[in-house]
């Protein structure tokens, strides 16, 4: 009895010192983004939207470089159960060099044929307008956010998951603050719009790509290499970690597709839908935090102990992971059924706005448990076992034999309003948790990959 105590009080208080400040920071990041939507809603529908869809870009950058860290920290975690420093980072580099990339890809297309990039989402002309000057400006900042993402998730690897936490409040109070005086000119600062917006996020993400590295050369953590550490990796080792990454990359590649039709299917519903959505989502994302924090220091925990050989422990973790998810969901789902109401109100739009939002709200409500189930069973458990082609069928299986079809079936073919569409498009999600606990239960998710790297 006494070691089963000892053995869960340690098991809870690495679980906390990860999982919370990943809540937090995602808590500050969610919030502070439906201040932002609050603000550019006050500028109206149009620019609401603009904003919405513009970002539609950066998440699909966002979700590339995801793939690449996400799938990265499987070995960041695994070779820091052994302690191995030296291959530690070796793996931040090879995130580095395929971060910087993509962002560099990303940012000639968002700098130098934003209204292009914006005929992918909307056939609205002023919609286009306004989202390609947002673009133009915010493609500069996708190579610093590579960076960022690159020492965030190797912190995060190695159990040092404070540190994102502080840097990415401060980038986002920055955001913050930096929004409201140029989007409407306070003081002495000129009154930019969307543009506005724009300048600030760049401005947020240079602080906290400065912070991230002078911080984590400070504290000479373990992730504080060389650049010849960096790019100290052997070709095949490099060739090893592309194996097992690459599907993740084109996971998320394939799910900001999916997420992208998504958004052009509400656009094709009205201009309206679209601000709803983007309003339901960016309030949802705040519900949600507590899944990414359990999702993170699943994917630590579960990594470390099968990188240290003990595949018995970290299928009695999951299995506790699971089972805290599924009660911290159906209690933030609750939270926000009843808060659903108030929150929406806060938003200057128009009546029909507001009232498919808080439909759509209370929808999400009873979707949070298997939201979040989801990722921590997928991104927690299976990826951080090296089952990246399971977690892969899972996932795109959810989405482009389930949501994608009902979606367009739903607004395309049925006429229906955006809340009953985004509530067909989610009954993926408990298809998605019962495939993935079912392998969870056999297994053979279980691979300990860096074994024999060098």
């Amino acid at each position: 009895m006494e070691n089963n105590l000892k053995y869960d009080t340690k098991f809870y208080k690495k679980m906390i010192t990860i999982a919370i400040p990943v809540m937090i920071q995602n808590l500050i990041s969610s919030s502070l983004n439906m201040v932002d939507t609050i603000m550019i809603g006050r500028l109206g529908a149009n620019e609401i939207a603009a904003v919405g869809l513009a970002n539609q870009f950066y998440f699909i950058f966002s979700l590339v470089i995801f793939g690449v860290n996400s799938g990265c920290s499987i070995f960041t975690a695994q070779f820091w159960g052994k302690k191995d420093k030296e291959n530690v980072r070796k793996v931040l580099g090879i995130c580095l060099v395929l971060g910087c990339a993509s962002g560099l890809i990303f940012n000639i297309f968002a700098s130098f044929t934003p209204n292009f990039v914006m005929k992918f989402f909307t056939n609205d002309l002023k919609v286009i307008e306004l989202g390609g000057n947002y673009l133009r400006i915010v493609g500069f900042s996708y190579i610093i956010t590579a960076i960022s993402y690159a020492f965030s998730f190797s912190c995060r690897g190695i159990g040092e998951a404070k540190l994102p936490m502080i840097t990415s409040a401060i980038a986002l109070a920055c955001n913050t603050v930096l929004n409201a005086f140029l989007i409407f000119g306070i003081g002495s600062f000129p009154k930019l719009g969307i543009e506005g917006a724009a300048i600030a996020t760049l401005i947020a993400r240079i602080v906290e790509m400065a912070l991230v590295i002078i911080i984590t050369y400070k504290r000479k953590n373990a992730i504080a290499g060389k650049v010849s550490e960096f790019l100290s990796f052997s070709k095949e080792f490099f060739k090893t970690v592309i194996k097992t990454i690459s599907p993740v990359v084109v996971n998320e590649i394939l799910w900001s597709i999916g997420m992208t039709i998504y958004a052009v299917i509400y656009a094709y519903i009205s201009t309206d839908a679209v601000a709803t959505y983007q309003i339901a989502n960016t309030v949802q994302n705040i519900f949600i935090v507590a899944g990414f924090g359990l999702a993170n220091a699943c994917s630590v925990m579960l990594g470390n102990e099968i990188g240290r050989g003990n595949e018995e422990k970290a299928q009695i973790y999951g299995m506790k992971f699971i089972k805290i998810t599924f009660i911290i969901g159906c209690i933030t789902g609750a939270l926000l059924f009843i808060s659903s109401n108030i929150i929406v109100s806060m938003y200057k739009v128009s009546p029909n706005i507001i009232h498919d939002a808080k439909v759509i709200l209370k929808i999400f409500a009873f979707i949070t448990p298997f939201r979040m189930l989801t990722s921590v069973i997928i991104v927690g458990i299976l990826r951080s076992g090296g089952d990246i082609k399971r977690s892969f069928i899972i996932e795109m299986s959810g989405i482009w034999i389930i949501g994608v079809p009902l979606a367009i079936i739903g607004s395309m073919v049925l006429k229906l309003p955006i809340y009953i569409v985004v509530a067909l498009v989610f009954i993926q999600e408990f298809v998605k948790v019962v495939f993935g606990y079912k392998r969870f239960k056999s297994k053979l998710w279980i691979s300990n990959l860096v074994d024999n790297m060098k």
